[in-house]
Parts: C-alpha cells; structure tokens; sequence
C-alpha cells in the first residue's frame, strides 16, 4: 500500500515593499543628506521672510551702540564706565558692547542679511525679466466673473466687424501704455490680452537692489575709510597726520598714505548765546569756528566757516563741529623758580552755564610733580554759604577754583593715563578747603604761591576750543545715491499697480458687433474702477457709440456664444477669474 505524501502549501509571497516603506506601513521620508541640508538652509536664508527678520535683528543689534559709549567715538568714556561698573563692565566688554559696530556678531547679521537680500532679489529679477518677455495670460473663457466688466455695442450698418473692433481697442490700450497682444484672429471670436504696471515689480526690485547698494557703500566705508578726533584751541594747528589726532579709528584697510597733507588751524571760535528772550536767556543760538585751511604743504592759507551741520570738506574728508569750550591759559613754576608749564588747559563742560572741570598735571615740576583738580567758571557768582557757582556761558566773571597735590603723577611707569582725570588716592593733598592752606582761587591776571616751597600757578587768559570729528568716507556718495534710488524705488512699487485687461469681440446675427472686457489687478488696487470707466469711456468714444446705447446699463447684451454671453453690462464681480 503506497503511502500517501500531503505537502504543505507553501505560504504566499509577501509582496515588496518599497524601500521607502516598513513592515508596519509607517512611511520614511529620504535622507536629506549634506546637499539637500545645505540647498534647505540656502533657501531659508534667501526668503523674504528671513531677510526682513535680519533687517529687524540688525536694527535691534544697533541700540547698544546708542546705549552705550563706544571706544570708537569716545574711549575716555569708555574707560570711565569700566571703573564705575567693575562688575558688569567687564561682562558687557567681553560682549563687545561698547565696541558694537565693529563686532564679531554685528559683521555676522550684516553679512548674513546682505546674502539674503541677494538670494532674494536675483531670483526674482530673473522671474519678472521672463514675465516681462512674455505674452499677457490667454483671455478667460467668461470674462464677466473679472473684478470689473463691462460691454460695448457697436449698431448694425457702422463699418465695425469684430476683427476691426479688437484691433481698435488694441491700438486704445496701447495709447494708455498697455502691453497688448492680439490673438484668435482666425476666428469669429477675436480677442486681445493687455498687461501694465511692470514698473511696480521694477520698483520693487530697485528697491531691494538699491539697499544691497547701501549695505555695499557702509561696508565698502568701512574698509577704506577712517574717522579720528581732534581738539582744537584757537591758535592752535592741525597737521593731518597720525600723531596729530587725539584718537584715531581706522578702517580695515586702512594704510598711512590715505591721509592727504592738509592743515587746519583754528582763528576764532565764536559762540552766540540768546539774550534777547528771558525764557531762553542763555541758551546757545550758533557756533561759528573760523579755520585757516591748507590743502598741502606749499599751499596758500583759506579762510573757511565751520558750523554745526555744517562740515568743511578738505583732502577728501569732512571736519565736523561736535564740542567747544573754554580752555584757561596758566602757568605753573615749581619750586626752583622755573616754567614747568605753561599754556592752555581744555576743560570739560558739565552744565548750560558752562561749569566746566579741570585737571592740570605737571611732571616737570621740581622737586615734586604737581597736579591740580578743580573747575572753571565763565560767570562765577557766591551763595549764601561763600560756594562760587556758574551762573552764565559767556566769561563775564571767570574764575578758577582748583586743589593742589604733589607726588608721583603715575606718568613714568608706561600705562595710559586719560589726561582728563587725577588719580590722587596717592598724592598728598596741599591745597583745599580740608587744607589750613585752603583752595586756589584766581581771576584772571592773577597767581598764587603754592605752600610749602612747591611753586605758583597763575591764571593769564582764557581761550576757546573746538572738538572736531574728522572723518574719511568713500562710500558717502553711494550711499546717497543709492538711498534715492531706493526711495525712488519704493514709492513706485507703492503707488504703481499691475492690471490686466482683456476685450473679446463678436458679430451678432443681426449686424450688430457685441464687444465685452474685464480688468483684473494683481493684489489691492483701490483704482481699479476708475481705470474701468476710463477705458469705458475710450471704446465708447472710439466707436462713436452714446454711453446710454442699448446693452449699457443693466439691458441683456447677448454674443454669438452662450457660453461667453455677458449679464448685466455694468455688473463689477469681486471675483477673480479661475481661468487666468
């Protein structure tokens, strides 16, 4: 008896899978991998979106400029703070902020927002370039469903085929600077498509092109160009050269043979203050500095006003007016008998009657350095408690009011000092109302003898100061130039709009020639009505045809195809065409 042998069916096949879907039917999305990283960020980084964001971050990156001092501007300043705040001075420091504009994540945000801005607006200047070679989009089937619609018709016996009327309104669209385009001809249907506004997307795009230009000229500036300060008292000169400027910032290229030899010297420095009103008694009115220019070495004396606002342009840079002062004229004797100096003083001021104060350091004083700290007064009047205050700018009463010290000044062991502050922790204090001695108190004409067998000082006249900016900026000019054109630029993508307009035209069975058009903008464009009745009005005119003519108005216009028939002649649909 054979045995019987049952086989097993053998299971069925699983069907494959993609590679890009499990057992379990959850779907995983392919690797990007290191370009498709790349190519997503560079499109992140080229968005409108994002480079409006930087533009905001970089807005945002500048307000500790305005803030905080900047030792660009005013390392003194800068110096002061960090003493005052020991502990949060140094934190802020190490975050370059007071050095903001030429700091490591402010050059970041620019950099990153100029890449973007080109990333956006090459694109599309290349899309609206096309756009603009283009014909308009073919004309809707229904033309009534526009944003505006309207119809024309020409009577019976008039001379006016369909073909005749749309090469009319052709020519009607082309007077009011339309792109036309003129289509079916070869049937009973003709139509033109018109376009205009190409100039809003233009002034867009000069807009965007424009600030790219700006951003270029500030860095362009900022590589090439170099600001410096300078304190000017009258009689004194100018040179333009590195170790004539109190502080001087260069640019990143910066290189000595960009400073042109010129010179300034300062003749008169005139400050006219309000005496004619009591409410503004006082108040300063103008600043009038007078220079003697020399465009170079062998060159002849000029004679030039500088204001504020107002600034001298001289070998390529600009003198700009940003302080003035009284700087007190003394001369100081140490104890041998002999001037350890002498000259003017530049004093700082603090309030509106120009109370301004003043360090005087004398390290060629012998036997012993001396130092004196104090203030001046233009117009000095006494309180009820014997204390000189200020009481006016102009120097009717001027006054000294200093304290004395001998010791070492800390001027030989080689670290800055800021010459506008004393250090006298480590001095001995000879004169000042802690002293027997008392304070030093002069008027002009006179001087006073230091006690102790340390010298005199005496007050002999009183000059102004002038602060002057100096700065050397190549891309000043682009900049203007291209901050126009963006203005330019913006107005007309503001008040410029892109329309289209489309006229079909048909011979009715009876002789009549039924035309209809519909306008359509591209986004808001509150004057879009009016440019319907106008273009209403100029295909009636043209066709000589009364603008009350049967089939305006609200009558039933019927065409040669149902389809394409329009309702009511004056009928405005929000609706925009689903057929563009």
């Amino acid at each position: 008896m054979k045995e019987t042998v049952v086989e097993e069916p053998k299971p069925a096949k699983e069907p494959k899978r993609k590679k890009s879907q499990p057992a379990g039917g959850d779907v995983v999305l392919p690797q990007l991998g290191l370009i498709g990283m790349l190519r997503w960020a560079w499109r992140q980084l080229t968005s409108m979106r994002t480079a409006l964001f930087l533009l905001l971050m970089l807005a945002v990156a500048a307000v500790p400029g305005s803030l905080f001092p900047q030792r660009s501007t005013n390392a003194a300043e800068v110096t002061q703070y960090l003493k005052d705040n020991p502990t949060s001075g140094p934190i802020m420091d190490w975050f370059k902020l007071f050095d903001v504009y030429s700091s490591p994540w402010f050059a970041a945000i620019y950099l990153l927002l100029f890449t973007s801005l080109i990333g956006c607006v090459l694109p599309r200047a290349k899309i609206h370039y096309k756009a603009m070679r283009s014909a308009p989009p073919r004309t809707p089937k229904r033309l009534s469903r526009l944003a505006e619609y309207g119809t024309v018709e020409i009577p019976a016996g008039s001379g006016i085929d369909a073909h005749t009327a749309v090469e009319d309104a052709a020519a009607m669209l082309k007077a009011r600077r339309y792109r036309v385009d003129v289509r079916d001809l070869d049937t009973d249907r003709p139509s033109v498509g018109a376009e205009i506004g190409f100039l809003k997307e233009v002034g867009n795009l000069i807009f965007h092109t424009a600030m790219i230009g700006v951003l270029a000229a500030i860095g362009f500036s900022g590589l090439f160009g170099y600001s410096g300060q300078r304190v000017l008292v009258e009689g004194e000169t100018f040179v333009n050269t590195l170790m004539s400027y109190d502080t001087f910032t260069p640019g990143a290229n910066f290189s000595d043979d960009r400073l042109s030899p010129y010179s300034v010297q300062l003749d008169r420095l005139v400050v006219k203050y309000d005496r004619s009103t009591q409410a503004h008694y006082g108040q300063p009115l103008d600043f009038n500095a007078t220079l003697s220019v020399k465009d170079g070495p062998g060159a002849e004396a000029e004679s030039r006003t500088l204001k504020v606002n107002e600034p001298v342009a001289l070998g390529g840079t600009n003198l700009y007016l940003v302080g003035n002062g009284y700087a007190p004229v003394v001369t100081v004797k140490d104890g041998k008998g002999d001037v350890a100096f002498q000259g003017p003083v530049i004093t700082i001021p603090t309030d509106g009657a120009y109370t301004s104060l003043m360090v005087i350091k004398v390290p060629d004083a012998k036997p012993n350095q001396l130092g004196f700290v104090g203030f001046f007064l233009p117009t000095a009047l006494i309180d009820e408690k014997g204390v000189a205050f200020g009481s006016d700018p102009d120097p009717f009463n001027p006054q000294l009011n200093l304290n004395a010290y001998t010791g070492d000044l800390g001027l030989d062991n080689g670290v800055p000092r800021n010459v506008y502050t004393l250090d006298t922790s480590k001095l001995t204090e000879i004169n000042s109302r802690n002293v027997d001695a008392g304070g030093i108190v002069l008027v002009p004409g006179q001087s006073y003898t230091l006690p102790d067998g340390n010298g005199s000082i005496s007050f002999d006249g009183i000059k102004r100061f002038a602060a002057l900016d100096i700065r050397h900026d190549p891309g000043q000019g682009y900049v203007l130039v291209f901050s126009l054109l963006a203005l330019a630029g913006l107005m007309g993508s503001l008040f410029l709009n892109r329309r289209r307009v489309w006229v079909r035209t048909g011979n009715h069975p009876d002789g009549r020639t039924m035309v209809e058009f519909g306008l359509l903008a591209r986004g808001e464009d509150h004057r879009l009505a009016g440019e319907y009745a106008a273009i209403n009005k100029a295909l009636h005119a043209k066709w000589l045809v009364p603008m009350d003519a049967p089939g305006q108005n609200g009558e039933q216009a019927q065409t040669t195809n149902n389809d394409s028939a329009p309702t009511d002649s004056a009928q405005h649909v929000t609706a925009a065409s689903k057929d563009q």
